[in-house]
Parts: structure tokens; C-alpha cells; sequence
């Protein structure tokens, strides 16, 4: 929170961890409220007051770094404020609906690497004297993971040209992303099935995919939140 302090000054305290770069950043986007409000403040690194915590040790996503902040009476002016007090929530908003587009997005490439990986796996590796492919199981998971992965990006495609600097589509950014994390998830899984101990390994990069691919489920809003939103979207439409 911020709190107004003499004319056009502001202090503000707290912190906020599970921050992506926020260890090397050097410019911050922070929303905070001002009077019950959200205003969103530009920090600069280096403001007295303002400290980042160590690295987060994750599962996946490993070259994109995480960490706590934290604000100690720092101290900012109106000239720090992005937009106008008390109209934050408007940008962040707006930031989130394409940060779930761009989740979505980075869904369908892992998926996409995956059933490569997958398809060229199987067309190589041979058991009782021919390529896996041919067996009945491995079809059923490569195929599946190509049509889930199609209609992952058919969705996603048809929401983003919706999106532009003049329009929005909340409801249509939730749904690729509820559609589309759980497809890079099902088909990372279904890779490793179908390449077994060689897939669980760290001899291929499926093992990577596989952890990176949970986070998507997980930040820019989790799959319930995007549950509650599409929910309540679809309720205010009636």
C-alpha cells in the first residue's frame, strides 16, 4: 500500500514475491493502494527502501528468475505514477488478459516440440522387430497429443486477432489459457510415456518441457481463477 505523504509525495510498504525477473530488473511496475485504490508506480532500482530478495529455486522455468520484493518506506512522487492515481487496475487488467495470451502461446510451443519429439522418437525406437509407432498405444497418445495441440492453437489464434490496442476480449484470453495449459501438461506427460526411461532422463529435453509446462497452469492466474472469470463472464452476458 501507499500512503499520501505532504504534496504529491507518497510512502510505500509491503511485499510481493514470485516476481519473473525481478532480480534483474531495473525498472518495476508495481500497483499499489492509494486510498483503497490501485495506482500503479514506476520504481527504479536502487530507491532507497526498496530490496530484492534471493532467487527462488523452481522446478521449471528455470532461466526466467523469481524472487520477493520488498518496500521499506519508499518514498516516490506523482512523477512515478504510470497513468493517473486510482485508475491502475484498468492497466493491470488489460496487462493480465495478454499475459494469458502469451501463456496460451507458450502452451502450444511446448506442446508443438513435444508431439515433434514424440512422433520422431517413435519412428525410431523398435520393439519385437519394428518402429513403436506401429502399437496401437503409441498411436492413441501421439494422435491424441497432435488434435489437443490443434485445438489449442485454434482457439488461442482466434482470441489473439480479437486483441488489439483498442480491443479486448477478457473472456476469450482466459479460455485459451484454461484450454491450452493442461494440453502442454497432457501432452509433455504423453511424450514421456511413449519414450519411457529415455524421456525421464536429462538426456532429452522432454523432462524440462514436462516441468515447464505445469507453471502455465499455475501463474498469470491459476486454472480455477480462469474457471471463476469465464463463469462470472459468461453470467453478466445473460
Amino acid at each position: 500500500a501507499a500512503k499520501k505523504w505532504g504534496d504529491g509525495k507518497y510512502v510505500l510498504n509491503g511485499c510481493k514475491t514470485w516476481i519473473t525477473n525481478g532480480t534483474v530488473a531495473d525498472v518495476l511496475l508495481v500497483y499499489a493502494k492509494v486510498d483503497g485504490k490501485i495506482t500503479a508506480f514506476v520504481v527504479e532500482k536502487g530507491t532507497p527502501g526498496f530490496t530484492c530478495g534471493t532467487k527462488i529455486d523452481k522446478c521449471g522455468m528455470r532461466s526466467s528468475q523469481m524472487c520477493q520484493l520488498f518496500f521499506d518506506n519508499v518514498e516516490l512522487d506523482k512523477t512515478n505514477i504510470l497513468g493517473e492515481e486510482g485508475k491502475g487496475m484498468v492497466g493491470m487488467m488489460r496487462n493480465l488478459e495478454i499475459e494469458r495470451l502469451t501463456l496460451a502461446a507458450m502452451a502450444i510451443g511446448i506442446a508443438d516440440r513435444c508431439v515433434e519429439l514424440m512422433t520422431r522418437y517413435a519412428s525410431e525406437r523398435q520393439a519385437f522387430g519394428k518402429p513403436i509407432w506401429n502399437y496401437g498405444q503409441i498411436q492413441r497418445l501421439i494422435a491424441e497429443s497432435y488434435a489437443e495441440t490443434e485445438a489449442a492453437k485454434a482457439l488461442t489464434y482466434s482470441v489473439s486477432r480479437s486483441v488489439s490496442p483498442t480491443s479486448n476480449n477478457r473472456l476469450g484470453s482466459d479460455a485459451a489459457k484454461l484450454f491450452a495449459a493442461p494440453v502442454a501438461k497432457r501432452v509433455a506427460d504423453n511424450t514421456m510415456q511413449v519414450m519411457g526411461g529415455m524421456g525421464y532422463s536429462r538426456e532429452m529435453p522432454v523432462e524440462r518441457l514436462w516441468r515447464d509446462a505445469k507453471l502455465l497452469e499455475i501463474g498469470g492466474g491459476t486454472i480455477e481463477a480462469h474457471q471463476k472469470n469465464i463463469t462470472k463472464d459468461l453470467i453478466k452476458e445473460l
